[in-house]
């Protein structure tokens, strides 16, 4: 027995090995040729299931960060740092008392480099460690030789890998270096849908739900589905099946399409697919100009001019089952719901989708089903409410003015798709101060309305002023109040989600005639070689601030200048970006950090002029991209795997982001630690 022992201790050894590299992590290498002798190195790596290996970090006193050093061969140079292309799954851990960030399923990331020999190679010392929620595989390291020729075709070489129980001596002074040669990539954004653990991302994406009613783009739909139930015919229990049928087609609208759209961004592999979708619907011209129309139809209907009725060859085909015809008017109105919220819920939607790139499937699909409930929750109870007014024993022409008063709020509020459009393609066709004169003339209009002054075809008379509507009626005049000094450049913070950027702007009161922000291409002086910024000429800066357009001119410039660059990732339709303008970066401290300490660039997202040839862009899949907001937004994606706005990045030499990246955020003290955290990590670098 002893002998039959010994002679299987080799193959269970064997076995144990075989084992083992069976659950390490296997890594590849790929070489794309990016034009002007740089490429790319692409370092993959396949982590198998269960387990999860840590990004970058730094994680002092933590667990073992994922480390890679580049050792170029002759004629190889490193062109910035490692760059993490796989968003890390962020969460605080409680066992090292921080937040770390990790890795399932894939893990990319990737070095540029310039070749200036016909071929050479470079060397990648990779050091990672695997673990799953009960322990963790030792630290492993492996090393790779990749090869580079001139006009070389991606090629991939694969590397298995198999753990090792201990480090030598060399991988620790790898560990060692790295901490110093390798950009720390910071952390991207928390996305909308939150972080940690499932319950937790499912808990904050409810709250984002509740939250996207108060949205500009959402809010008015809460009229038109108080309305359109109000006319359903029917008993009670049909009525409340109906509003049950409602909720659940949005839900169903949100939830299905997402997880078809993340199973096949897994398909095709990438995500640029996704973020073009989203961002198209947010601020293509069509759709907004579709939406604006549509409110503006509502809103005539609410005035009563007509009824809304489905077209009659629709209506004829369903008159032989009225349950049908019933549930076809619900999808409608679902549908048309959920088309419209896009625009503000699209880039909370489209962070919580870059989820799939790290690996997850399910996490995705769950937490936007918790959107969806929580988004569906409160149309659902308005769409039970006139049903319950059906059982009231009067009903008379208070229901009427109750549509008249939506109608005008439909009128205002639908002005913001056409602003998204305008400011998008720059047409100049909606600027501030005529956004500004269509809003006092329709509050103005309703605050008479409700004095009794006005009366449209299907009101009932009103002998006496009630309280409620005098109420209002204050309220409503109050508010145009608020808004007159606006139209001589008064900045109207509380409204600055919803109003067109001031630099559009004409006049302004003490500035000479000149917005605060706008001709800005008049008076800038900021200049390189003697000539304005690139895209300067329709692109502006918020706050007299002058700055940049163009990712590269900027960099060049901060090099120059020796200052740090702050790259802004904005939009034009991005509500949440000109809140930050109006509420924190006006703030004194912050404005004075932002002129004297930094380089600023703005990258648009969604802006949409072409560019000339030279400057378009080729992705991973061979798209190409030929406008200036695309081309931003695939950066973005590429680099911080974030497609939602506003983006905050503080960058020093070499490319090397120097502190964690920032959000959406309306804390003023916050910003400006984060802003002077930045300069003093950039002193540090010299």
């Amino acid at each position: 027995m002893y002998k039959l022992i010994r002679s299987l201790l080799p193959v269970v050894a064997a076995f144990l090995a075989v084992t083992a590299g069976a659950q390490n992590a296997a890594w590849k290498s790929t070489v794309e040729p990016l034009g002007d002798n740089a490429y790319r190195i692409v370092l993959e790596a396949s982590i198998p299931q269960p387990y999860h290996m840590y990004d970058m970090g730094p994680y002092e006193g933590g667990p073992n960060a994922t480390a890679i050093v580049f050792t170029p061969g002759d004629g190889v140079t490193l062109e910035g740092g490692v760059q993490q292309l796989s968003t890390p799954h962020r969460y605080y851990d409680t066992t090292f008392g921080m937040e770390i960030g990790t890795f399932s399923g894939k893990a990319r990331f990737a070095q540029r480099v310039k070749l200036s020999v016909p071929e050479s190679s470079v060397k990648a010392r990779i050091e990672w460690m695997l673990c799953d929620d009960t322990s963790c595989m030792p630290p492993d390291d492996t090393e790779m030789t990749i090869a580079i020729s001139a006009g070389t075709t991606p090629a991939d070489t694969a590397a298995a890998v198999t753990a090792k129980p201990e480090k030598d001596p060399a991988a620790e002074a790898a560990s060692a270096q790295a901490d110093t040669t390798v950009q720390a990539v910071a952390p991207a954004q928390k996305d909308a849908a939150g972080a940690g653990s499932i319950w937790a991302l499912i808990i904050e994406a409810i709250l984002w739900g509740f939250a996207a009613l108060l949205t500009p783009c959402v809010f008015p739909m809460v009229p038109m589905t108080v309305s359109f139930f109000m006319k359903s015919a029917g008993s009670p229990a049909m009525g409340r099946i109906r509003a049950g049928m409602y909720g659940f087609f949005i839900v169903a609208l949100y939830t299905l399409p997402i997880a078809a759209i993340i199973l096949i961004t897994r398909i095709l592999g990438g995500d640029a697919v996704t973020a073009d979708i989203f961002n198209w619907l947010a601020t293509h011209w069509l759709p907004n100009i579709l939406f604006f129309l549509v409110f503006m139809l509502f809103a005539a209907s609410f005035f009563g001019a007509f009824e809304i009725t489905m077209p009659s060859w629709m209506v004829n085909k369903t008159d032989s089952k009225a349950d049908s015809k019933g549930l076809a008017g619900i999808f409608f109105m679902a549908l048309t719901l959920v088309l419209v919220s896009f625009s503000c819920t699209g880039p909370i939607v489209g962070s919580v989708l870059i989820k799939s790139t790290a690996g997850e499937f399910w996490t995705p699909i769950i937490t936007m089903l918790a959107f969806s409930l929580a988004f569906a929750l409160p149309f659902t109870l308005f769409a039970f409410f006139p049903a319950m007014l059906k059982k009231l024993p009067k009903s008379g022409g208070w229901l009427n003015s109750v549509k008249v008063v939506l109608g005008f709020i439909e009128v205002a509020l639908g002005m913001k798709f056409l602003s998204v459009a305008d400011q998008t393609y720059h047409w100049g066709l909606l600027d501030r101060e005529i956004y500004l004169a269509v809003w006092i003339v329709t509050f103005s209009l309703l605050g008479l309305y409700l004095l009794g002054k006005i009366k449209f075809a299907h009101d009932s008379d009103t002998p006496y002023l009630g309280v409620g509507r005098l109420a209002l009626a204050i309220l409503t005049f109050s508010f145009v109040v608020y808004l007159i000094p606006g139209m001589w450049g008064a900045p109207l913070k509380g409204l600055s989600g919803y109003l067109p950027p001031l630099h559009t702007q004409d006049f302004v009161v003490g500035q000479g005639g000149t917005a605060a922000t706008g001709n800005a291409d008049a008076r800038m002086t900021l200049t390189v070689d003697g000539r304005k910024p690139k895209y300067s000429e329709f692109l502006h800066l918020p706050h007299n601030l002058e700055g940049f357009f163009d990712l590269s001119e900027a960099q060049a410039y901060a090099a120059k200048v020796n200052k740090p660059l702050f790259i802004d990732f904005t939009g034009h339709g991005c509500v949440n970006c000109r809140e930050m303008e109006a509420r924190v970066w006006s703030d004194p401290q912050v404005l004075d950090i932002l002129r004297n300490e930094y380089v600023i660039v703005a990258l648009f997202s969604d802006d949409k002029k072409v560019l000339p040839e030279d400057e378009w862009v080729t992705t991973d899949s061979g798209k190409v991209l030929k406008s200036l907001g695309k081309i931003n937004s695939y950066y973005a994606l590429k680099t911080f795997g974030v497609n939602a706005q506003p983006y905050y990045v503080l960058q020093g030499r070499d490319g090397k982001v120097l502190v964690p990246p920032r959000g959406y955020d309306l804390s003023v003290p916050g910003f400006v630690e984060f802003l002077r955290s930045g300069i003093e990590a950039y002193n540090k670098q010299q």
